[in-house]
């Protein structure tokens, strides 16, 4: 006597169905993980873009208030306005003692919108004969004075353009805004730049 066994399983027909849905739900999974990765690497990219931009701010920053600064009365080379900054609507200069050493420090772009700090004399050899790039890919960095005009009594009261300050006014602040773009990835063009606006006060006025 024969036994008899009921016959199941798939069809072809069958199998091929399941594997397309298999293959759908792991390409689904798998662009859903590049989408991810994409998205985590532009907002390290633009995170790191804004430490940059605050880090080049902070070290404008610095040689900005050390403007003037003389620690034992060595005559600073350079005239009025004061103190001793070499103001520019792009660019500036300033002067200031430091360890008995006298030095010029200057911000500015470069032809391919890297911000430069150009020291003399250096306290160690540039990165490159017109000084040390602290941020690239610059989008804007615009400067603007305030001064004492008219009573020139070293008091904030107006803000002007670099080429609009009087002869024999005091420069008693600056107002800075840098702003750069995250670079390497094309989705990074949609990104709006990292900006800072930051104005500091000119404590070491030269005394007359």
């Amino acid at each position: 006597m024969k036994a008899k066994f009921k016959e199941k399983g798939v069809t072809l027909i069958e199998l091929m169905v399941a594997l397309v849905i298999c293959g759908i739900i792991v390409a689904a999974i798998y662009r859903l993980f590049v989408a991810q990765t994409r998205s985590y690497t532009v907002q390290d990219q633009v995170a790191e873009s804004q430490q940059n931009v605050r880090n080049a701010m902070e070290l404008l920053l610095r040689d900005i208030r050390m403007a003037g600064f003389d620690d034992d009365m060595t005559p600073i080379p350079i005239q009025p306005p004061d103190p001793p900054i070499i103001p520019g609507a792009n660019s500036i200069g300033v002067y200031y003692e430091y360890n008995g050493v006298i030095r010029q420090v200057t911000y500015a772009l470069d032809g391919t919108n890297r911000l430069m700090r150009n020291q003399i004399p250096p306290d160690s050899p540039p990165a490159e004969p017109g000084g040390d790039p602290i941020l690239e890919n610059v989008n804007a960095f615009t400067l603007a004075y305030g001064i004492d005009s008219p009573l020139n009594d070293r008091r904030l009261h107006t803000w002007v353009q670099a080429g609009a300050i009087p002869a024999g006014a005091n420069i008693v602040a600056v107002r800075v805004q840098l702003s750069a773009k995250p670079t390497g990835d094309p989705d990074l063009d949609k990104v709006s730049p990292r900006s800072l606006n930051t104005a500091v006060a000119i404590r070491n006025q030269i005394k007359q």
